[in-house]
């Protein structure tokens, strides 16, 4: 972006059609006498006047000397013009500028001296050889004039020069001062001239951005604050923390709470969460951060310091505990009026195929039973009614009995938890309903109805914890699948809650000698999604203990893979902290430890765009191995999961996965789907679409299953047309093969998740932060359909349950002060990226204008289409307070 003209130029018409010639000619001679006769009188002119003074500079009589340095100046400075073409003074003075040098490298020190190093500064600009810094070294020895009077290009040159200069001058270690001193005059005119862009480049490249602080102010900080954010996605670690320290030190300082927060909450550091709080004193802008903390899926606890008034501190710890999600959602789907239930049949729309399949086998199959009770769960998640489970059920067995009888044992399972799934986020009436099934002696429900209670309370923190309180007790119960029920219930309510009391009733069972493997397996799991992103040492003990008991034969079985998983999750996104455990890992059995290696490196830099990282997951997967070897599974994922966080690594990612795919051994194509999957979740982007659609009809089953899987995974709770009906092609075409119409089913649930009011998508507020929690969920059942065979198509399909922790309404929910929901005009469009631009650009682009509550698909952005109320957070997604505006007058 260059600056306007400058406001320091007076030149007028004439001066500013200058030639543009910019390379000096060879023999300046015979070009001369051409231009001659080319150049107007008053360039003639011009050129006279120039010529004379570099003579009289070199007179002996210093008044002489010092009068034409002044016009050579005013000369200068009044030409200081357009970006295109060099300034005619500066070429006219262009044969000259030797003379010059060697004049000012023997006249005695003086301050003539010092005014013309000024202007030799400035005709070095166009003249000194590339890497010289000349005209830095002259700006130095010169006078201490303002720097601006020159004009942006001479500025911006200087800034380039002073970079190189500092790092010449940090390798030899000599003195910065001199330099430092320029670069202060410089930021303040970048930031006086909305250049704020470059004034954090120059203050980057040496490294003193504590300064920006001196010179932001109320008009340029929301600006710079910007460019410090999406900067930071760029720059190597540690340098992008302390890019956003910088950018949140300043939002604090402008009382910008809503922004400063979300950058304390991408840091992942709850000192500056708390300062946030205790810095501002509005009540309601405090009930504004609730919600924001509550969206991301953490625990928070309020202290007396942070809400002084208890009555206060209970109402927004309310709101942080996510207690209102179920009504705010509930209020959404009666708006947009998609409260009526739907059935698997209402999904399938097998009448609009073709004969053949729709008429499909007569009989019930348990495998297409499961599949509806899963599609039944998706599509009616947290609705609270729908036609299979909640029916009111008659005096004797009822329906809702008959429906869970309808599945084989381990269905029955997957069937009781599909309960907590319909009334998810709604503890009281989901613990009611999940009740009667607590009085049966059949284990597998009994598994179901606990694995429920996780499912209702997932993202809701209840003071009393109802789920720890009933599902402690069958932790330790003999039967193996209550058992799981128990633990992975616990592991999706206490997601990210680092409770100990868990800890401590779960690690013993994973060294516990008598204890099956898919208990242990389970138990890891649960303890690593407890403590996601704690890098707790105890629990990486435990789990490490667990792994290196594991016999031969168990580290074969497809569910070890959850052990090393569970290790990974607990430095979710934690970078370097992972290297000890790495080491440890190394020691491991040679069966599991690539597989573990990947998975913690995977883990540990999920969400950062680390490039180097993302190379070394490429050269793994570029390998071709023997058969054994199960680790390029997870570097596959790995890659999409380090690289999602940006938009341009993940368009380089979707790249990369093509050639991997072309060139990649089998076991490495089974899992690029479901990392384009990751990539792209719960966004349809067409290619990504097409991709996957070539895939799912492809010769190896277990890459066509991940293909419709992830199909799934990326129109999730979007209800997207085009890949229904492609599910929809493949269901008739896959008419005879179980297991593939299974997961066909399973993606039709998914697309119509939430009756499309739901998103899987980790990323929220403009996809700057990830919550740890969602991430997690995602990656669990991803590592699980890395071995679709046994696991979602054996006994353990209820891990698919494991989407829960991601699952958010997309919704845009504006209430009034007392936290009632409110109507308002928003406009709804495309998100435009206006880092760096110049002036006020319009942030969204193709926009329609809705009333509340709206929803945003992925890349959308919503503002406020009334001046009437002022929203109390920038970021439009969620809950939004929204207090009356006291200027607003009606039209």
């Amino acid at each position: 972006m260059a600056p306007g003209p400058d406001p320091n130029s007076v030149g007028d018409g004439a001066k500013r059609d200058e030639a543009t010639t910019k390379v000096p000619s060879k023999d300046p001679k015979k070009k001369d006498d051409k231009k001659e006769e080319d150049l107007s009188e008053e360039d003639l002119q011009l050129k006279q006047n120039l010529e004379l003074y570099v003579e009289r500079v070199q007179d002996p009589n210093p008044e002489l000397q010092k009068a034409a340095l002044e016009s050579m100046r005013q000369e200068i400075r009044a030409s200081t013009s357009s970006m295109t073409s060099v300034p005619k003074p500066l070429k006219f003075l262009r044969p000259h500028y030797g003379t010059l040098k060697e004049f000012h490298k023997n006249m005695a020190e003086s301050d003539l001296k010092k005014l013309l190093a000024d202007i030799l500064s400035v005709l070095a600009l166009t003249m000194s050889a590339e890497g010289e810094r000349e005209s830095l070294g002259y700006r130095l020895t010169g006078s201490e004039g303002d720097i601006g009077s020159w004009g942006h290009e001479y500025v911006r040159n200087l800034a380039g020069e002073i970079a190189e200069e500092y790092t010449v001058r940090q390798g030899e270690e000599s003195s910065i001062e001199d330099l430092m001193d320029l670069v202060q005059q410089i930021v303040a005119f970048h930031m006086k001239h909305n250049a704020e862009t470059e004034a954090v480049d120059l203050l980057m490249d040496v490294e003193d951005l504590d300064l920006l602080l001196e010179h932001v102010d109320r008009t340029n900080f929301r600006r710079t604050c910007n460019y410090l954010t999406s900067a930071a996605k760029y720059l190597p670690g540690p340098d992008d923390m302390l890019v956003l320290d910088i950018a949140y030190m300043i939002y604090i300082k402008f009382e910008e709470y809503p922004n400063a927060l979300q950058i304390a909450l991408f840091l992942d550091n709850m000192q500056y969460v708390k300062q946030v709080f205790t810095s501002c004193t509005d009540l309601l802008r405090k009930k504004q951060f609730c919600y924001m903390i509550s969206r991301h899926g953490i625990t928070f606890e309020l202290d007396p310091e942070m809400v002084e008034n208890d009555v206060d501190r209970e109402m927004l710890q309310d709101i942080v505990n996510n207690t209102k999600l179920s009504e705010g959602y509930l209020t959404l789907a009666r708006d947009i009026e998609v409260m009526e239930a739907k059935t698997p049949e209402d999904i399938y729309k097998a009448h609009l195929l073709d004969g053949r399949a729709s008429s499909g086998p007569s009989a019930d199959s348990a495998r297409q039973n499961l599949a509806a009770t899963f599609v039944n769960a998706f599509v009616n998640a947290g609705f609270g009614q729908d036609k299979l489970m909640t029916v009111p059920s008659d005096s004797t067995s009822g329906s809702a009995g008959n429906w869970l009888f309808k599945n084989k044992e381990h269905g029955k399972t997957s069937a009781a938890a599909s309960l907590g799934m319909i009334l998810l986020w709604d503890v009281d009436a989901g613990l009611t309903h999940l009740d009667k099934y607590f009085h049966t002696n059949d284990n597998p429900i009994i598994a179901g109805a606990l694995l429920g209670v996780g499912i209702v309370n997932c993202g809701i923190k209840n003071d009393c914890d109802p789920a720890l309180a009933l599902l402690g007790e069958y932790i330790d119960k003999e039967d193996s699948s209550v058992r799981i029920g128990a633990i992975m219930g616990l592991g999706i309510a206490y997601a990210g809650s680092q409770n100990d009391q868990i800890k401590s009733s779960l690690s013993p069972i994973l060294n516990d000698a008598k204890a099956p493997l898919d208990v242990i397996a389970f138990a890891a799991l649960s303890l690593g999604m407890i403590y996601v992103g704690s890098c707790n040492e105890e629990v990486a003990q435990s789990i490490i203990f667990a792994l290196m008991d594991r016999s031969e034969a168990e580290l074969g079985e497809a569910l070890t893979r959850f052990l090393p998983l569970g290790l990974g999750l607990l430095y979710l996104g934690k970078q370097e902290s992972v290297e000890a455990t790495a080491e440890v890992s190394k020691t491991f059995n040679e069966k599991i430890r690539k597989y573990c290696d990947m998975t913690l490196l995977s883990c540990a830099y999920a969400g950062t765009g680390n490039v180097l990282k993302v190379q070394d997951l490429l050269a793994q997967c570029g390998e071709h191995l023997e058969k054994g070897d199960n680790h390029q599974g997870p570097a596959v994922l790995g890659l999409a999961m380090v690289a999602m966080s940006e938009e341009l690594g993940l368009d380089m990612a979707i790249r990369s996965l093509e050639r991997v795919l072309q060139y990649g051994e089998q076991n490495v194509r089974r899992a690029v789907p479901l990392a384009l999957g990751l990539l792209c979740i719960s966004n349809p982007k067409v290619t990504v679409m097409d991709t996957l659609s070539r895939l799912s009809h492809d010769t190896d089953s277990e890459v066509a299953m991940s293909a419709i899987i992830s199909l799934g995974l990326i129109g999730a709770g979007t209800n997207n047309a085009r890949i229904a009906g492609m599910l929809r092609n493949l269901s008739s075409y896959y008419y005879k093969d179980a297991s593939l119409l299974f997961c066909v089913r399973i993606a039709q649930g998914l697309v119509h998740m939430g009756k499309g009011l739901l998103t899987l998508s980790p990323f929220h507020s403009e996809r700057l932060l990830l919550s740890p929690t969602a991430l997690a969920g995602i990656v669990t059942l991803l590592h699980a359909c890395l071995d679709m065979k046994s696991i979602i198509l054996g006994k353990y399909h209820y891990v698919l349950y494991f989407l829960v922790l991601a699952m958010q309404p997309r919704m845009m929910l504006t209430v009034d002060e007392n936290l009632k929901p409110i109507s308002v005009p928003v406009r709804v469009g495309q998100a435009v990226d206006v880092v760096g631009q110049a002036g006020r650009p319009k942030t969204i682009t193709g926009f329609q204008t809705h009333s509340t509550p709206v929803l945003l698909a992925a890349g959308e952005r919503a503002e406020l289409a009334t001046d009437k109320y002022i929203p109390l957070s920038p970021i439009l997604e969620g809950f939004i307070i929204l207090k009356e505006n006291p200027d607003y007058r009606e039209e």
